[in-house]
């Protein structure tokens, strides 16, 4: 993934003494030291970090962790004292007022939390604003406004003011007009942080959904840890003014790197951070007209599993053999070496790669595997019922390997084969 945006060692300190400060910082003391000692704020304290193209960088932080800060320095809002921030090869630290507004102008865009929309301009002529200060012309503005508004799902509003929609359709309007001037770099300050919270939801997943089309390089800042786990690809914790950790929603769950971290996570629905693709297994699988009931029992017993997925000749999967169907069948019923065509069920749990778990929680209490298939049904991995309890619990060690869960009881083959 090329990259899009890199920050590099940037401080922001406000004050008169900012080379005093530095020293200090420097040399470990604390911000409010610093404050004491010299009277300067220490905003942002050594930030490094880069975004990808098409990548969702999120930073979370509580009031006052310096998060604000930093998005606004990102686009010249606010000079950072030292460091560097590219922009596609371009520092915006540095550069010329005269770049720097060619970069606002081409590349990169903000949306804030209050989307301040003017009252008297229809919901188009809102979302061509930006449009307007560039100085494109007024039939222009106006199909770029309704392209943008219609991405967002309010093409029908364009003619409406703004008063006859709600807080969360204007919070679409700001984003419309924002995505209107066809940025590639969208940076988003607590954009959702006024709406209630049902309304806030919606907006989440309709952002995921817009960047599944628009793959825009989007910097996020949240105060909201559930946000943040939920919408980045990567995301940066801050406190006073520094990364204290910086990983995907997976990592920073799993592996909080302090105990301000741990605190943080301790109570977050993890059903919502992890997905199928992170507890899958190998996809261990028999094939059919291939192999029969002796080799998938001998798989089994090799691989410690109760039950196998069986898929044909295209990897397709085609059902599921258990060992207590395999040895009740060549056992009580006197079936030697039977196919497994006669004996595996047809019904089975199925899930996609980026599931999250708390969808498959129901799956897995019926005690099978839960087979994980790509777009054209080909078994791409094998989800252990007892690795999504372990996982929802916060201790996947819990997942022994040596301690499958049961096989779901079956009555007879033919129950089996007319499921």
């Amino acid at each position: 993934m090329a990259v899009k945006l890199s920050v590099r060692n940037v401080f922001k300190v406000f004050g008169e003494k900012t080379a005093d400060a530095l020293e200090l910082l420097d040399a470990g003391t604390s911000k409010e030291d610093i404050l004491e000692q010299t009277g300067a704020t220490v905003g942002v304290q050594d930030a490094s970090f880069d975004v990808g193209e098409g990548e969702i960088f999120v930073v979370m932080g509580l009031s006052g962790s310096g998060k604000s800060t930093l998005v606004r320095m990102l686009n010249g809002l606010i000079p950072p004292t030292s460091g560097s921030i590219m922009i596609d090869g371009e520092d915006v630290a540095t550069c010329s007022q005269e770049q720097l507004r060619r970069i606002r102008r081409e590349k990169i865009t903000m949306v804030f939390q209050h989307f301040a929309l003017f009252p008297h301009w229809s919901v188009a002529d809102n979302a061509a604003y930006g449009l307007k200060v560039k100085g494109v012309k007024p039939a222009e503005r106006r199909e770029r406004a309704l392209k943008s508004l219609e991405q967002v799902g309010l093409a029908a509003w364009a003619d409406s003011l703004p008063s006859e929609l709600s807080g969360g359709m204007q919070q679409r309007v700001g984003l419309a007009r924002g995505l209107a001037t066809g940025p590639e770099v969208l940076l988003m300050d607590e954009p959702f942080g006024a709406l209630d919270p049902l309304i806030r939801r919606e907006m989440q997943d309709e952002l995921l959904a817009l960047q599944k089309t628009l793959k825009k390089t989007i910097v996020f800042i949240t105060h909201d840890l559930n946000e943040a786990l939920l919408l980045g690809d990567k995301i940066a914790i801050m406190k006073d003014g520094k990364f204290v950790q910086v990983g995907s929603a997976q990592e920073i769950v799993s592996n909080p790197a302090d105990d301000y971290v741990a605190a943080f996570v301790a109570d977050i629905d993890r059903g919502r951070v992890f997905t199928a693709e992170d507890v899958s297994n190998d996809p261990a699988s028999v094939r059919l007209g291939t192999d029969n009931a002796e080799d998938a029992m001998r798989t089994m017993e090799d691989l410690n599993r109760n039950a196998l997925y069986v898929v044909d000749a295209k990897d397709k999967v085609a059902g599921i053999v258990t060992y207590q169907d395999l040895a009740a069948a060549t056992l009580d019923n006197g079936m030697p070496n039977p196919v497994l065509e006669d004996v595996m069920l047809t019904e089975y749990p199925t899930a996609d790669a980026d599931q999250q778990l708390n969808e498959l929680y129901g799956s897995a209490s019926a005690g099978l595997p839960i087979a994980v298939t790509d777009d054209k049904d080909r078994l791409v991995g094998v989800v252990e019922p007892q690795d999504v309890f372990a996982q929802l619990s916060g201790d996947p060690e819990e997942a022994a390997p040596d301690a499958p869960v049961p096989a779901p009881e079956t009555s007879s083959e033919k129950e089996r084969t007319n499921v």
